[in-house]
């Protein structure tokens, strides 16, 4: 097969017949990753061995059946990509804006999330606009403040300027690495898909590259095993952008592989699946050079003009969030949010070209006289623990709640609006109206399926 051929020809002879085999012939390792802001529990005794929140599982549960899994309390993310926490640990030390530019479904998201420095901030994108939905409702669970989600194209982001101080850019690819997961996949594959793929990663980088700050690093990475799509998209990023390869502290336990570009010596890191316990994976970190900036960020006075909006008088806002002084309270349409003062102009400039579907806390939409509080408020960690009483459910009611279907509330419990727990962990909202309540839980979320 064209696959098989296209490795032995870039690896050796026991390499090659050792990564067929093992995408052949082996078992995909299930892991996920903790919210350290949600929940600090040991999930196994074996942790994936580059992320501190990462566990492997001895076997796959149904994690639609668990509500700790709808409360943003862990994610299901293959081992290989958790790589990312080493680098941004080792890398981003002082507060950053962030970019992961093909963020879907969230997974790199959610982890940079957990491990930037205080006082960052992370854009979440992807332009596929159902990707983008699941990327937002992710980033809502995972319940941190400082991020915006957005739908664009690489090009769009052009008119920031120097903006970002890191670039994520997982790039859509061949999906060598996933070939474990459908083998069949392998008899599609073709040196001329490689070359479409290696194409338009060229492309999204070269689009990219201006709104990085120099000095500033692109994280770039695939799920692809080849070099054409790896280590030559290095070369080119490096030679024709203006780039520097950085090294990543790594332990030779891992079994992680590096560069296999005959001649040259960039630091890079391949996750090959006979080697290290994670799916196929490619990664490197490149430093765009001091000089070649050009077009700093700058906010226009049509930014400045705009920030000086005010929301609707008489809402306060410590009555929704802890730590309430640090945020700005905004208003589109009757939907309130709060979102970092620090970078409330930024948000501003972001709106001027991006389409933008999350910001910071969504806190409810206005009805009548009333806020309705959005399930954003019951997932986010700034919830303040007055905001209304709560209800503890156990985990069969906890699914029917998931489900989306009617609970009924002890009678003691006050009306208005409840928030829903499990073993003490937000769920969402309920509207208690005494002999039956209104569940407040997103339709487009409800689980849909039965044990």
């Amino acid at each position: 097969m064209a696959f098989i051929d296209a490795m032995h020809q870039q690896m050796e002879k026991c390499e090659a017949d050792g990564l067929i085999h093992a995408i052949t012939d082996s078992e995909s390792p299930v892991s996920i990753r903790i919210n350290p802001m949600k929940w600090q529990r040991a999930m196994t005794d074996e942790r994936v061995p580059w992320c501190e929140t990462g566990f492997y599982l001895p076997k796959r549960p149904a994690f639609t059946f668990d509500p700790m899994f709808h409360a943003g309390c862990y994610y299901v993310q293959e081992a290989s990509s958790m790589f990312l926490e080493r680098i941004l640990k080792q890398y981003v030390k002082e507060p950053s804006v962030v970019l992961d530019l093909c963020a879907a479904p969230g997974g790199k998201s959610t982890l940079a999330l957990s491990c930037l420095p205080e006082g960052s901030l992370l854009v979440s994108n992807d332009p596929v606009r159902s990707r983008a939905n699941i990327l937002m409702e992710n980033i809502i669970k995972w319940g941190y403040p400082n991020s915006v989600v957005t739908s664009n194209y690489a090009p769009d982001f052009q008119y920031l300027g120097e903006l970002f101080d890191v670039v994520v850019a997982d790039v859509p690819c061949s999906g060598e690495g996933m070939f474990r997961k459908d083998p069949t996949a392998i008899d599609e594959w073709s040196e001329s898909n490689v070359s479409m793929c290696q194409k338009r990663q060229r492309e999204i980088v070269g689009a990219i590259w201006s709104c990085l700050k120099p000095g500033g690093i692109l994280v770039y990475s695939t799920c692809t095993y080849n070099i054409h799509e790896d280590e030559e998209n290095l070369e080119w990023i490096c030679g024709e952008l203006g780039g520097r390869c950085l090294p990543v502290g790594t332990d030779e336990t891992w079994g992680i592989t590096g560069n296999l570009l005959s001649g040259t010596a960039m630091p890079c890191y391949h996750f090959f699946p006979h080697k290290a316990k994670g799916e196929g994976f490619f990664a490197c970190v490149v430093m765009k050079d001091e000089s070649t900036g050009n077009r700093p960020f700058s906010r226009t006075k049509k930014d400045k003009k705009k920030g000086k909006s005010s929301p609707k008088a008489g809402l306060d806002l410590t009555k929704f969030i802890k730590n309430a002084d640090e945020y700005a309270l905004l208003e589109s349409d009757g939907v309130f949010s709060a979102f970092p003062k620090a970078y409330s102009l930024l948000l501003e400039h972001l709106q001027q070209g991006l389409h933008i579907l999350h910001h910071g806390i969504e806190l409810g939409e206005m009805k009548g006289k009333k806020i309705c509080p959005s399930h954003s408020l019951a997932m986010s960690l700034l919830l303040h623990p007055d905001f209304c009483p709560s209800a503890e459910l156990d985990h069969a009611t906890s699914l029917a709640y998931l489900r989306r279907e009617a609970i009924r509330l002890d009678a003691s419990m006050a009306q208005g609006y409840v928030l829903i727990t499990h073993q003490g962990i937000p769920l969402g909202f309920v509207n208690n109206l005494g002999n039956r309540s209104n569940n407040l839980y997103p339709e487009y979320w409800k689980i849909r399926q039965r044990e």
